[in-house]
């Protein structure tokens, strides 16, 4: 069999991409899984290193563009889908997934156009209008949250929730400890925007550590920060003398997950299906431009439930976030909780779920290429 996972330009598109291509894998070792994505995105990067394929298509973003931005992106999106019709001929795959971002349009709209059966995963509470549109062309929709099967079709529309790779289940603390350079008797403050970074989290957390020098020799940081903010941060953590290790990018997920006692991050719906999944205590700073504000609509779910903090970006400063990091240090019995609470929303079943889903649809493949719906949302649950 082979697959092609088209998505990517951040870490909340690529990584359900990758943990099912594990899943996959793991399931039908002798299976061919291929990406797609942008030269310009995370996933350059990141796919070589997992060991898998990458074709590279062009993409632009379309929404809040000018005039002339969009007439540029519309143009970009007919080379893109020109450029993956003839990916997907020579590749001849049995399905093909959107797992998110602009530059899964045009290979989802080719294997349409190859009557190439696909499915979409869409991670958030409200729907970017790219997979509103490739709703209407695709077999299959993977939700991870119940709020947004009401902007597809009901009948193709499966919740499944957000898959997570079987290695962030199953992250090495010791090993985490060795390369992360960390000592094993200090409490860690994980924190991380996202695979670019987050200015605003970076600059409050520099102002933050003047909050917290009287727990300099209690506590120590692993602080992804993205490129644009790293020697700044990285000044700040050496100045005021504080152990931990400061980095642009961090490849090591799984060890870092495991090695936090706390998670301080913005509330992506990959992130918060990770936190989740492993059972992690955490605050969450949403990002404020977010379509349809669905990260401060689903931190704030789980604030209500005891299993999160958040503090708005419009609230965020160093003391503040001092505050917070203080009490989940100063208070186990709360920060345990937390984790109990966050462990309650996890799915870590959900890529099994995505892989029945994608079995269906291939196993009812036909002649003609005709698949029979009701018999996929049988199979697919």
């Amino acid at each position: 069999m082979r697959v092609v996972i088209a998505g990517g330009g951040t870490g909340g598109h690529l990584y359900p991409g990758l943990a099912l291509a594990e899943e996959i894998l793991r399931r039908f070792p002798d299976t061919e899984v291929v990406f797609m994505g942008s030269e310009k995105g995370i996933e350059a990067r990141v796919i070589p290193r997992e060991g898998h394929p990458i074709k590279f298509i062009p993409s632009e973003g379309f929404v809040g563009k000018s005039v002339f931005s969009k007439v540029r992106s519309v143009l970009t999106l007919l080379k893109g889908l020109r450029l993956s019709y003839r990916y997907l001929e020579d590749i001849k795959p049995d399905i093909v997934v959107g797992s998110g971002g602009y530059v899964s349009v045009a290979p989802v709209v080719a294997a349409r156009l190859l009557s190439i059966p696909s499915i979409i995963m869409e991670q958030n509470s409200v729907p970017g209008r790219a997979n509103r549109l490739l709703s209407h062309i695709v077999r299959a929709i993977c939700v991870t949250y119940p709020e947004s099967m009401r902007y597809f079709p009901s009948e193709k529309v499966h919740l499944t929730g957000n898959p997570v790779r079987e290695k962030v289940l199953h992250g090495n603390r010791e090993a985490a400890y060795r390369i992360f350079s960390l000592k094993r008797d200090l409490f860690t403050v994980f924190i991380f925007g996202g695979s670019a970074g987050a200015s605003s989290i970076n600059k409050a957390m520099v102002e933050a550590l003047q909050y917290l020098l009287d727990l300099r020799d209690n506590i120590q940081f692993l602080h992804q920060t993205g490129d644009k903010d790293y020697e700044f941060v990285k000044r700040a953590y050496r100045s005021y003398d504080y152990m931990g290790t400061v980095t642009p990018y961090i490849y090591q997920m799984p060890e870092a997950y495991a090695v936090a006692d706390i998670v301080v991050s913005r509330a992506g719906a990959t992130t918060l299906s990770e936190i989740c999944a492993i059972g992690k205590a955490s605050i969450l700073i949403p990002y404020p431009y977010a379509a349809g504000n669905h990260q401060e609509l689903n931190a704030g779910k789980l604030e209500s439930l005891s299993a999160a903090i958040m503090i708005k970006n419009s609230e965020l400063n160093g003391k503040r976030l001092s505050v917070e990091i203080r009490k989940l240090f100063k208070m186990p019995e709360f920060r345990d909780k937390m984790k109990r609470n966050a462990r309650g929303f996890g799915r870590p079943d959900a890529v099994r779920k995505i892989v029945d889903i994608m079995e269906s649809l291939s196993m009812f493949r036909t002649e003609k290429n005709d698949y029979k719906t009701s018999e996929l949302r049988e199979a697919g649950g």
